[in-house]
Formats: structure tokens, C-alpha cells, sequence
């Protein structure tokens, strides 16, 4: 108990686990479970049918788990999950979801969600993510995993981010972004491969020029969007530059891609 502070509020039924470290004025719900090694920020308020991992820091102000900004919400059971590791700065805004959808808001691990970041009801947010000051998902989006979102960036509802995709400052982004793709630019555009994300990530030369094949393919040789698939999913039986099969990652790649474009409903970033 000396881990939480006097001022902090508890409420019944709340369960956290034995080193959760609680800060001055804090508030915390009856729905609400935290696993061990999390830490919660003075002011900060955590409620509703929220489930925290292990080993998260929620700093102060952030409001988590509160009931989701949609007028249909009439008050279901609706949840938040949030994975381990995960890093929420100072006024983050986190709802669960709603009863329209799987009734909850999931994030991954080892987020880094900055300040005043706005994750609104039903959105699936992978691993390894950035989202900078003040980007915003609204409801239902996915963002996949190791994916970068700059700051004050507005995301449409049911928008789906690819895996390593970047996202840069102040974008709109009304359409869904590939995997592995830079978007920058008002109107919003794909500008290139990912590179330096991917290198810091171990993908070798022989994945960076299957990206950019998938990337030409996509943005430089005048297909349509179907035709674009159907060229892309040949990759995987064709060599690499060198001659040799493609690599089990580098079929992952492809398989990743094919997966999101075949289900991208919003159309994509062209």
C-alpha cells in the first residue's frame, strides 16, 4: 500500500497487482485490473472495464477508458485492453469501445503514445507503434504493428495503417496506407519505401528490394490498384535479385502486403 498514494482513490473491486505504483490524486474504477510493475501518474484516471498489462507507465492527466465519444453508445459493457510495456504521456484520451463493433478498444505492446494523443473507440493498435503529440485515431481504425504516426496527424474512422508505415506531421488521412510506405503532404501521398525505419528494424538488402519492387509496383507503373495485386502476389515464386528463392521473411512480406491491400475497403493512399 505504500505504493499508492494517500490521495489516490481505489475504488472497490478495482485489482491491482502488489507493486502497482499509484500517484497523488489519481482515480481508479471498479472495473479496472493492472498487472504488476505499472505505474499510474498523479491526476491521472483510469476507468471503466479496462485491463492494463504489465509493466506500462500512464502519466499524468491521461484519461483511460472512459466511455467512448459515439452517440449510440447507450451505456454497454464495453472494454479497453492494453498490452505490456507500453509508454501513455501526459493527456492522452483512450475510450473503449462500443457495442457497433467487438465492444473493445485494443492496444498492443511496447507503444509509444506521446502527449495529448486521442484513441478513440474500437481502434486496434498493433506493437513497437509511435504516434507523436496530438495525432488522433478516430473510431475503428487500425494501426499495425511498428507503424509511425507524426504529430497533430488526423486519422478517419476505419482507416487501416500498414505495418511499418510512416505517417508524417500534420497529416489527413482519409484513406488506408500500405505497409512499408512514407505518407506525407496535403493532399495526403505516398512519397517512398519506409527505408530508414526498415533498416533500423534488420530487413536486409534483399527485403528493402522486394519493398520497392511492391512499391513500383504500386506507384510507378500506371496499374490499377487489382492489377497491382496480381503482380504483387507473383513475387513470391519469383527469385531475388541474386538468383535465389525469396527468403521465408521476405515471403512474409509479400503475404503481409497482399493481406492488407485485399482488405483495404477505403481504397488506398495513391
Amino acid at each position: 500500500m505504500s505504493l499508492i498514494h494517500p490521495t489516490a482513490v481505489i475504488h472497490d473491486g478495482a485489482q491491482l497487482a502488489a507493486d502497482v505504483q499509484v500517484g497523488p490524486y489519481a482515480v481508479i474504477g471498479p472495473h479496472v485490473c493492472i498487472d504488476a510493475g505499472t505505474t499510474v501518474g498523479s491526476h491521472a484516471v483510469i476507468d471503466g472495464h479496462t485491463t492494463i498489462g504489465r509493466h506500462n507507465r500512464i502519466f499524468s492527466f491521461a484519461s483511460v477508458g472512459q466511455a467512448p465519444q459515439d452517440k449510440k453508445y447507450a451505456g454497454e459493457p464495453t472494454r479497453l485492453e492494453i498490452g505490456h510495456g507500453n509508454t501513455i504521456r501526459e493527456f492522452c484520451t483512450i475510450n473503449t469501445g462500443t457495442a457497433q463493433d467487438e465492444g473493445v478498444t485494443r492496444i498492443g505492446d511496447d507503444n509509444w503514445i506521446m502527449a495529448y494523443v486521442h484513441i478513440a473507440h474500437d481502434v486496434r493498435l498493433g506493437h513497437h507503434t509511435v504516434l507523436a503529440n496530438n495525432a488522433t485515431l478516430a473510431g475503428h481504425v487500425q494501426v499495425g504493428d511498428w507503424a509511425t504516426i507524426g504529430g497533430l496527424t488526423g486519422v478517419h474512422q476505419f482507416v487501416k495503417i500498414g505495418a511499418h508505415a510512416m505517417i508524417g506531421f500534420q497529416g489527413h488521412v482519409a484513406q488506408d496506407v500500405p505497409p512499408y510506405m512514407t505518407a506525407d503532404g496535403h493532399p495526403l501521398a505516398i512519397r517512398a519505401v519506409n527505408l530508414t525505419g526498415l533498416k533500423r528494424r534488420g530487413f536486409d538488402e534483399g527485403r528493402l528490394a522486394l519493398v520497392r519492387r511492391m512499391h513500383r509496383l504500386l506507384y510507378r507503373e500506371s496499374l490499377t490498384l487489382a492489377a497491382a495485386i496480381d503482380r504483387i502476389a507473383v513475387l513470391a515464386d519469383e527469385a531475388d535479385t541474386a538468383g535465389q528463392p525469396l527468403s521465408p521473411a521476405a515471403q512474409a512480406d509479400v503475404a503481409l502486403m497482399l493481406d492488407f491491400l485485399r482488405r483495404a475497403d477505403r481504397g488506398i493512399v495513391r
